[in-house]
């Protein structure tokens, strides 16, 4: 048996497994958070052969109470009927893409890897490296096996809530994956308040991308991540965004290059921005 993949996917390795007959979970991730439905019309024109729908607001996301963040965590029950559903049990190769960059991609991977499903990577470029590798699409819309509930363990990835975090912010390393002008609070096309989390460290996570659009190489992720935390732990180090979405490619980013595996802060600046009691800093 092939040794699991647990961070990125290569298309040429994805193509030997399947050659090899494995069998591998594919889940389509892609999703536009200015138009919900993108995501969907995107795969029924076409996505890799045998890939099933993962939509970030259904399957990937919980209920919204208004205070707990665009893009909540689902309930871990609920999620492990939804990962039962696609197929995915212990032992079983899960693969995970969009045509983004990865972010979409990366919150299922966090989120199979919170349950405690370790054989679970990212496709290294999504689609157009599919492409690009000699790969086809697909407009038939792909028949799940389905399993039972995933038997989730105790949560295998670290979260903070926002307390936590608000009562811990001298201490702890806080990495913030929004693009630079969401950052410094010149713009703010999501949340109603701009800013972010005081003492959060700026890192968009577009920039742990080559030209390519593939991730880059894991010693440099480890140079430009050791640069930003100072000497900081991975067990010090906060990742959020804006919903809890884009900080997981960070975390993804992190783990691939071999520094460890950092918290989630879910909710992110929209669920922190939630509350005008919280503390907002702006500029750089």
């Amino acid at each position: 048996m092939p040794q699991p993949f647990t961070t990125l996917v290569s298309a040429a390795e994805l193509q030997a497994l399947q050659a090899a007959g494995t069998p591998c979970v594919l889940l389509d991730c892609g999703f536009d958070l200015a138009d919900a439905e993108a995501g969907a019309r995107a795969y029924a024109e076409g996505h890799l052969p045998g890939a099933l729908y993962a939509r970030l607001d259904r399957d990937l996301s919980g209920a919204k109470t208004g205070r707990n963040g665009r893009h909540p965590l689902p309930e871990r029950t609920t999620f492990a009927a939804t990962a039962g559903c696609w197929g995915v049990a212990p032992g079983v190769q899960v693969v995970a893409y969009d045509a983004m960059g990865g972010p979409y991609a990366a919150r299922a991977w966090w989120l199979l890897r919170w349950l405690g499903h370790a054989e679970v990577a990212v496709l290294d470029g999504g689609t157009a490296a599919w492409r690009q590798a000699g790969g086809n699409l697909s407009s038939v819309a792909a028949t799940p096996q389905p399993r039972p509930p995933y038997p989730a363990t105790a949560p295998a990835m670290p979260t903070v809530d926002a307390d936590t975090l608000q009562a811990g912010l001298d201490r702890l390393r806080i990495l913030d994956a929004r693009a630079g002008e969401r950052y410094r609070g010149e713009v703010e096309p999501l949340d109603p308040v701009a800013g972010h989390i005081p003492g959060a460290t700026l890192r968009f996570f577009k920039d742990n991308l080559g030209s390519d659009g593939r991730f880059k190489p894991a010693a440099a992720l480890r140079a430009e991540f050791e640069a930003l935390l100072a000497g900081a732990g991975a067990g010090q180090v906060v990742q959020q965004c804006g919903s809890g979405v884009t900080a997981c490619h960070n975390l993804l980013a992190m783990a691939h290059a071999g520094l460890g595996v950092s918290t989630l802060y879910p909710g992110s600046w929209s669920e922190w921005c939630s509350d005008p009691a919280r503390p907002v800093a702006r500029g750089a």
